[in-house]
């Protein structure tokens, strides 16, 4: 008797010994666990696609969900509720117009150029039914990238919202001359060479087309999305089945449910709204709550109208809410979830502590990359969470990167260096059959230059993300800066995010873009801040000067200051720099105030012309 209560004794004190262990240095242990072999779980089944060449696409599963709830509703948008039933037959109707009036056929592609609608996902469905690939086109788009777009993923076919019509007028010449064929979502269309669709959709069947040929390669293109290149022309990001099935899990795995209503105010065009928000909805079989355009003061109305649960968000989004006047009505929503990325930690908190204790999940990718981060557990500041586990299957890792030569740092064998944990490395994923590489549609070359060789043996290949990242003992990564946002000045590297996260603490500070420019005479890039300063306040060069001295490095402490009264964005809500850089701070080319940073008066004051020109002199020093 006393041997087994020696034995159980010694039986509890190990269990506990291993309790108090996982708790002490792995605390995160079981929830990594659970929601790793949630994702694999996600993954055994693409995987099995693979082996058996049966692929059930996001529109295989869209078909299946027809099927199963055809009542339920699937697209709210501007007041009118449209079921999976609805969204199904009105896309076979699309695809019976195609078939029987075009000469498009399995593997051509097409592009779709529309403002996010239901139509957009009629169209989208339609044409995959036919076998059709899809590019996406940016509604913003110019003439000059429009023909860049279509020689790059090779279309020869646009299809055109019946509000976007009014764009053609500047290149709809330019379009037929080079044989594109162009239909608008209208009745009519003045111009005798554009067909229209409306005019045709009622006389035409809403039972399913004959069925193409099955897509027996998980990795074929479905779709092509369109990356915004800041200063040169879009790139063609090949997204195949694979891709899209990987996207289509995200809510799930973050715990999204089918009685989950989703908010999607992003554009179509973009991965996010696409790949995460309808393919996610359609996987979940849940109901999306489709926004035209994104609008902060419309936004928390929509979410108690609607009952949202879950929102979608990309870049600055969740500041301009946090930028809204305060109401009683802040925390009275059932939104639970957000899922996006570019979420600055002031903003994180700020949104929080604003809008209630609402899950905040960070994903990081690139419309283009093999790999993902997901913030499962919903740590601040950070875009993901690594581990043993996730590392066993997807390969990555962050380099030292130079940022004098702007290159990554080489050792004596010619090999990159990893970084430690805690330093900011340049971030490369392998490529492997399980984490392929596509690249981008019509430029082999632009492919190969996204590709590192050699990276630490002969042979292999890494994805070159261009994003600065440090990953902590914990396993948490951070996002620092793109390669292109970090700057030096006075032999010391200036990471963007870090300057803008202090500037932001300031009260009369409503948004901040930090930037370097480049001064005559000295090297590297001075720091400069584009500002907007909030409503009732005004611009203080003393307080601003107290704060950067108080809170930044010399070297990282913004020179100059450039009033703002609306910051320039990409279509994606991500701050634009490219601009600002090239107009750099000279006040005879730039008409908004512009201020430079005084030690001696211990302020920022205005840069007028006379002290502009003691800076290119030498006279001020910096």
């Amino acid at each position: 008797m006393f041997l087994s209560l020696g034995w159980f004794s010694t039986a509890v004190a190990g269990i506990l010994s291993v309790y108090i262990l996982q708790k002490t240095w792995f605390p995160y242990f079981w929830k990594d666990l659970f929601f790793l072999l949630k994702v694999m779980r996600y993954g055994v089944k693409l995987e099995l696609y693979k082996l058996r060449s049966e692929v059930c696409t996001v529109l295989d599963r869209f078909i299946q969900q027809a099927q199963l709830i055809p009542d339920k509703p699937f697209v709210i948008f501007e007041g009118q509720t449209y079921s999976y039933r609805d969204i199904e037959q009105r896309s076979n109707r699309l695809a019976h117009i195609f078939l029987q009036n075009t000469n498009l056929r399995k593997g051509d592609c097409v592009a779709l150029l529309m403002n996010n609608e239901p139509d957009f996902l009629c169209v989208w469905f339609a044409l995959a039914k036919i076998g059709c690939s899809i590019a996406f086109l940016n509604t913003n788009i110019k003439s000059r990238s429009l023909m860049h777009c279509f020689t790059s993923c090779g279309a020869r076919t646009l299809v055109v919202g019946s509000d976007m019509a009014d764009l053609l007028d500047g290149f709809l010449t330019t379009l037929l001359e080079d044989n594109i064929e162009v239909w608008a979502m209208k009745k009519s269309f003045e111009h005798p060479r554009v067909h229209t669709l409306l005019d045709k959709i009622d006389t035409a069947s809403y039972k399913p087309v004959p069925a193409v040929p099955r897509i027996t390669n998980i990795k074929t293109p479905t779709l092509y999305i369109f990356t915004s290149g800041t200063t040169g022309l879009p790139k063609a990001a090949v997204i195949s089945h694979l891709q899209s099935l990987k996207a289509a899990g995200g809510f799930w795995a973050f715990g999204g449910t089918q009685d989950d209503i989703i908010y999607i105010p992003l554009p179509l065009y973009h991965s996010a709204a696409s790949l995460i928000g309808i393919g996610g909805t359609i996987e979940l079989g849940a109901t999306c709550m489709l926004k035209k355009k994104f609008s902060a003061s419309q936004f928390w109305k929509d979410c108690r109208q609607y009952n949202v649960t879950i929102f979608q968000y990309i870049g600055e989004l969740c500041r301009y809410l946090c930028n809204q006047p305060k109401t009683e009505l802040d925390k009275v929503h059932r939104v639970r979830m957000g899922v996006g990325n570019g979420l600055r930690q002031d903003v994180w908190r700020e949104f929080q502590n604003r809008f209630g204790n609402i899950k905040m999940c960070e994903v990081y990718g690139s419309t283009e990359g093999n790999l993902c981060f997901m913030n499962h557990l919903g740590k601040i500041g950070t875009v993901g969470r690594s581990s043993f586990i996730y590392k066993l299957l997807f390969k990555y890792d962050l380099v030292k990167y130079d940022m004098v030569r702007d290159e990554p740092e080489k050792d004596e064998h010619g090999f990159c260096k990893r970084v430690k944990h805690g330093e900011t490395g340049l971030l490369l994923s392998k490529v492997s059959a399980m984490s392929p590489f596509f690249g981008y549609a019509g430029s082999a070359q632009l492919t190969e230059k996204k590709v590192m060789r050699n990276v630490f043996v002969k042979g292999d290949a890494y994805v070159n993300t261009g994003d600065l990242m440090a990953e902590d003992q914990e396993g948490f990564i951070c996002f620092r800066d793109r390669v292109g946002d970090t700057f030096r000045w006075k032999g010391e590297n200036v990471a963007t995010t870090e300057v803008t996260e202090i500037l932001g603490l300031v009260d009369f500070i409503q948004e901040v873009n930090v930037y370097g420019v480049e001064v005559p005479g000295h090297e590297g890039r001075a720091g400069m801040a584009a500002v907007i300063v909030r409503p009732d306040h005004t611009f203080d060069g003393e307080k601003l000067f107290e704060c950067v001295v108080r809170d930044l490095p010399g070297y990282a402490r913004p020179l100059f200051i450039r009033l703002q009264l609306e910051m320039e964005m990409t279509s994606t809500f991500k701050q634009q720099k490219f601009h600002l850089v090239q107009s750099g701070f000279d006040p005879s080319t730039i008409p908004e105030p512009l201020y430079v940073i005084d030690y001696k008066l211990e302020s920022y004051i205005p840069l007028t012309k006379t002290v502009y020109q003691s800076i290119l002199t030498g006279e001020r020093k910096l």
